[in-house]
């Protein structure tokens, strides 16, 4: 059974919060459906480079966040398509930006 999900709109407002609270930037690239929409964070480290976490099953438990991609620096556009085609594929998707020291702390605890 799954555990009960906050409305996607404010468990990013909180992602916003907590980041900002830790002395990062957060900032929604794309703002999708409030309740239920499936949320994608881009940790952005020092060297500009992104990373994506995605919320999903885990068979030992509730969803977890877990890194499904990570930014080329050869080819950084690719990274910036796929983002696109998520987008275009499902418009209800949330897509949060964070440049973080900590991103473990950030998201990946985060309810």
């Amino acid at each position: 059974m799954d555990t009960p999900r906050l409305p996607a709109g404010l468990e990013v407002s909180a992602l916003v919060r907590r980041t900002q609270a830790a002395g990062g930037f957060a900032m929604v690239l794309h703002k999708g459906e409030a309740d239920a929409g499936t949320i994608l964070v881009v940790a952005v480290d020092r060297q500009g480079i992104g990373t994506l976490y995605e919320r999903l099953p885990d068979p030992a438990g509730p969803r977890r966040w877990m890194a499904v991609r990570a930014q080329d620096p050869q080819a950084p556009t690719d990274f910036d398509d796929y983002l696109d085609r998520r987008k275009r594929q499902d418009p209800d998707v949330w897509i949060v930006e964070l440049t973080v020291a900590d991103v473990e702390r950030s998201i990946l605890n985060a309810a």
